[in-house]
């Protein structure tokens, strides 16, 4: 798919996710009391949930939401309140990731990280809130009727982002993530990892540390694009086979982001990422580039986008957006 394709599809949903991302985090004014927020928000938790949910960003998620309702025959209107979910949810990710007991980034998306234009205190609570206002979206949108499909769709939308975020997969990954870092890893992916770094490693020990390795990012990265995906299908009222070839293009599309994340840690400018790069390396993290080189881990990618483009051949022309995204993801410098 022409690149320029993908450019007008963005072009055309961006408008769409930035005004319900703002709905979404307007707070209560005055005597005004319908602001999302509600009026018992203090300002500075709403003023952090909007900085964090309002930065530049590439809207990858929430575009995927639209992109496959439209692929599945429905319309954006009855997907943008997943997309804001779906953001919501990754916005919290982010805004906990970059604390100082994590991963400890003091730049995201070009500006400072939520903890450090507030302070840490704000930063943990605007990311609890985060998590149930996401939910808040998909419950309302069922409410008031604007959701497609049927209220079983619904359901099963809302236990899917559940499910994504909970400790099996967003969470989970992001502890296994941590675990490389401070020692926690099971003996033998610890022992193959220092074999790795030492460019001892056998054959075996490699495909073990990759195969570690890809369950985390499947969870940690992966289950967001995939879940997504889903709850833009659900929306529209996707049939079973729908839902199962962009669940199996998803698996594919999300290790593939990861593994471009990976290489653009190590090859990227910073101000073109908008986050401090080469920190991957200096905590000895279990990365694509570490485990493949950087020119087995970009083929890797390859495959990875190829293969996803592959499984959405049963929605013919109507999944050209899709298509074009995961180009995109392979050719980003960001």
């Amino acid at each position: 798919m022409p690149q320029h394709h993908y450019e007008q599809t963005m072009a055309r949903l961006l408008p769409a996710i930035e005004s319900a991302l703002t709905a979404a985090t307007e707070s209560c004014s005055g005597e005004s009391t319908t602001g999302k927020l509600g009026p018992g928000c203090p300002q500075r938790l709403g003023d952090a949930i909007r900085y964090a949910v309002l930065a530049p960003g590439k809207r990858l998620r929430p575009a995927l939401v639209l992109m496959a309702a439209e692929a599945c025959g429905g319309t954006i209107q009855q997907a943008l309140p997943g997309a804001v979910a779906v953001e919501m949810i990754h916005a919290y990710s982010l805004i906990h990731d970059d604390l100082p007991a994590m991963d400890d980034d003091d730049l995201r998306r070009g500006r400072p990280t939520v903890h450090i234009k507030f302070d840490q205190a704000t930063a943990i609570l605007a990311g609890d809130a985060l998590q149930p206002l996401a939910f808040q979206q998909l419950a309302e949108c069922g409410q008031s009727g604007n959701a497609g499909g049927n209220p079983q769709h619904l359901i099963q939308a809302i236990a899917a982002l559940a499910l994504a975020a909970g400790p099996e997969n967003l969470a989970g990954g992001q502890a296994d993530d941590l675990a490389c870092e401070s020692g926690h890893l099971p003996a033998a992916i610890a022992q193959a990892a220092k074999n790795i770094q030492q460019n001892q490693a056998s054959q075996a020990e490699r495909k073990q540390t990759q195969a570690f390795l890809e369950s985390i990012h499947r969870r940690k990265t992966g289950a967001l694009f995939s879940v997504s995906l889903r709850i833009g299908g659900l929306l529209a009222g996707a049939d079973s086979s729908q839902l199962a070839a962009l669940e199996a293009y998803a698996a594919e599309i999300g290790l593939a982001f990861q593994v471009v994340d990976d290489l653009l840690d190590h090859t990227a400018a910073e101000a073109d990422l908008g986050k401090r790069v080469g920190k991957d390396i200096e905590r000895g993290k279990l990365t694509y580039p570490g485990l493949l080189g950087l020119p087995g881990a970009r083929e890797f990618a390859g495959q990875l986008v190829q293969r996803g483009k592959e499984r959405l051949a049963p929605f013919g022309q109507s999944a050209d957006a899709l298509c074009g995204l995961a180009d995109f993801v392979l050719s980003r410098t960001r």
